[in-house]
């Protein structure tokens, strides 16, 4: 990588760099969205799940009395 930065000028070589580390932060930014929408979704899974045991529960005690 070194030998073909030779013969680049030093404004090559900041834009080059300005533009790798745009897509690192592009790609990171797309793995913190990602895992957010997954936390989100396994959330409202969770929740779904709790408001049916819950419901299942209170019809258990209605049918009790």
């Amino acid at each position: 990588m070194l030998q073909k930065t030779k013969g680049l000028n030093e404004t090559q070589v900041e834009v080059f760099d300005l533009l790798v580390g745009f897509e690192e932060e592009e790609q990171l930014s797309r793995k913190k969205l990602a895992s957010r929408r997954a936390l989100l979704a396994r959330r409202a899974i969770e929740q779904h799940q709790e408001e049916k045991e819950l419901s299942a529960n209170i019809d258990e005690c209605w049918l009790d009395d």
